[in-house]
């Protein structure tokens, strides 16, 4: 009577443990695949634990053939070993493709035979020649050990199944792997002890040592997340990302990697796994030439959580690969190394192409400036060439009037005087037009110098810049019917140190887009400010009135080639103008706009 009463305590803490996981399990929202098998588990233990409680309980005072309560208990003993197959199949292969309800039923089939016999043991006694609730002093039938095997088989398998994922897994899940697997071994070993007499077991302690089954699945679900941090999603997981891993053991065979690298490289899994990264073969023997840089980048990491990137060409597969090795460390100890390799491959491909099309269209804008900047000097130029042309007509008319006037003595001195005034005036007028059109070849030609070569220039001054501005403008802005107002508020002798062809190419491109963004409205102006900001900060601003940058292109400007021009544009102009202010002149490029009312472009310079 002590035996039980001390055995139907520990019965009922179980029935509560078990009632207690089971409402919770239920409420988990995650790991359908894990979550029924296991409910499956508790309920048949809650099946043998009621059972027998209610077996000890009745029996004792109602003096009930235990017999009858064996037919209901075993319903849950039957079924738990199917239950812990299904469940440790999903936990340790989750990408199996098998059907769980044919599976499920097959398994079952020997369960359901054994159950109908025990049920009908007494017509036949094939079950149960003499029933006892002390395992050792009972006399078993073929079923009974058919029960008996097939338990042992399924749960066998079970245990063979978590030795081999714990040390598939060992840098993960194996913790896991280890509680689960005492869980079911403890009540295997003592209940076989039991059946070989080697010592006097009660019935009732089988689900009693199934406790420590819950107690083991208890310390692994609340302590290492078995429900909720389980391989079954994790797996699935990196199986489907597109970025590619192996782990290496710290003798760097290779332990585990993911679907997505076999498929990148063509290879099965049992080629490379347990194999050291100087053995491997075929497509994937790339790794072996640059095995010593992962070594070394394994030592750096195994003390840090530093990550080492490098970039690597694997010939057989043709492939550039970004490598990131990172140390696997746990309670400060290296564990292995974690190789992750991302393909980018075709983003060299589109680089490669970017700066071959990056080429073609800068030098296709250099050449669409050139032309607009001989358009402007041709024009800037036929105004002087015919003005020096009807001066040289002057001077023939007053050198043909003066000669015909020497001897003449009608022709006094104050004639020849007035004759030579007026050659004064026309060699004035063409000396003007001359020194014009020497600005213009000067501009022109350091404009020209920043298309060939990155030359060096001295300082120039505001009026300068402001005259070179006008000069190449000058045409493009009558042409539109533009004005260009200037507002300095500089002294235009202040110097500025940098390569003032740079900076009024970057200047006239900004007034260029300003021009096109009238979109040929006639009248329109545009105001070219200079000022002093700070003590040495010049600031150089460009306003227009337009209709202000669109909300697409405002975040994207200066950082990447934009156009708002449509097949018109290129979107170098601004992207080149950035370049320019930051490489020449350490300065900066900023901008307001607002719709409907215009843009600001500021360029600040150090001086």
């Amino acid at each position: 009577m002590l035996v039980n009463t001390s055995i139907l305590v520990g019965l009922i803490i179980a029935a509560f443990l078990i009632i207690f996981l089971f409402i919770f399990i239920r409420r988990q929202e995650r790991q359908l695949r894990l979550k029924l098998p296991f409910m499956c588990i508790l309920l048949c233990l809650f099946i043998c634990s009621s059972g027998l409680i209610l077996q000890i309980v009745l029996t004792n005072y109602l003096k009930v053939d235990p017999i009858y309560f064996e037919y209901f208990v075993y319903i849950g003993t039957v079924f738990l070993p199917v239950s812990f197959f299904v469940m440790i199949l999903n936990f340790t292969k989750p990408n199996n493709n098998i059907n769980m309800k044919s599976l499920v039923l097959k398994l079952s089939i020997i369960p359901l035979i054994c159950l109908f016999a025990l049920w009908t043991n007494e017509s036949h006694h094939l079950f149960y020649s003499k029933y006892s609730i002390i395992l050792s002093q009972g006399e078993y039938g073929p079923f009974f050990y058919m029960t008996s095997g097939y338990t042992y088989l399924l749960l066998g398998i079970v245990l063979i199944l978590l030795i081999n994922y714990s040390i598939k897994n060992i840098k993960f899940y194996y913790m896991q792997a280890i509680f689960i697997f005492v869980g079911i071994l403890v009540p295997v070993i003592v209940n076989l002890l039991g059946v070989f007499g080697v010592f006097d077991m009660y019935i009732y302690m089988t689900p009693l040592y199934f406790s420590v089954t819950i107690l083991c699945f208890t310390l692994s679900i609340f302590k290492f997340g078995f429900m909720k941090v389980s391989p079954v999603t994790l797996k699935n997981i990196v199986n489907r990302i597109s970025d590619a891993y192996i782990i290496l053991n710290n003798h760097m065979v290779i332990a585990d990697c993911n679907k997505t690298l076999l498929n990148m490289f063509n290879v099965e899994i049992d080629s490379i796994i347990n194999k050291n990264l100087f053995d491997v073969k075929g497509t994937f023997s790339d790794f072996s030439n640059i095995s010593q840089k992962i070594i070394e980048a394994a030592k750096k990491t195994q003390n840090k959580n530093d990550t080492i990137v490098i970039e690597e060409y694997f010939k057989g597969i043709e492939k550039y690969f970004h490598i990131e090795i990172n140390g696997i460390i746990e309670k400060n100890s290296f564990l292995g190394t974690l190789i992750l390799l991302k393909d980018v491959t075709q983003h060299k491909r589109d680089m490669e192409t970017i700066e071959n099309n990056q080429e073609i269209l800068v030098e296709r804008e250099r050449l669409a400036s050139l032309g607009q900047m001989i358009g402007g000097i041709a024009h800037n130029l036929k105004t002087p060439i015919m003005s020096i042309s009807g001066a040289t007509e002057g001077l023939s008319d007053l050198i043909n009037e003066y000669s015909s006037s020497v001897g003449d003595p009608d022709v006094t001195n104050e004639d020849h005087q007035e004759i030579a005034n007026d050659m004064r005036e026309w060699i004035t007028k063409i000396q003007s037009h001359l020194s014009y059109m020497s600005d213009v070849i000067t501009t022109v030609k350091g404009q020209a110098v920043t298309f060939s070569e990155n030359a060096s220039f001295p300082d120039f001054t505001i009026g300068d810049l402001i005259r070179h501005i006008n000069i190449l403008m000058k045409h493009e802005l009558s042409n539109a019917l533009v004005e260009l107002e200037e507002h300095i508020q500089i002294e235009k002798n202040a110097s500025i140190k940098g390569n003032i062809n740079s900076l009024v190419q970057v200047i006239n491109n900004i007034i260029s887009n300003a021009i096109q963004a009238y979109n040929g409205k006639a009248g329109e102006k545009i105001v070219l400010s200079i000022y002093k900001e700070e003590k040495n900060k010049l600031i150089i601003s460009i306003q227009d009135f337009a209709g202000g940058l669109p909300d697409s292109v405002k975040n994207k400007l200066f950082k990447e080639m934009i156009t708002t021009k449509g097949k018109a544009g290129t979107g170098l102009g601004l992207f080149m103008s950035y370049s320019n202010i930051k490489a020449h002149f350490n300065g900066d490029i900023k901008f307001d706009t607002a719709q409907g009312k215009g843009t600001i472009f500021y360029i600040e310079i150090p001086i």
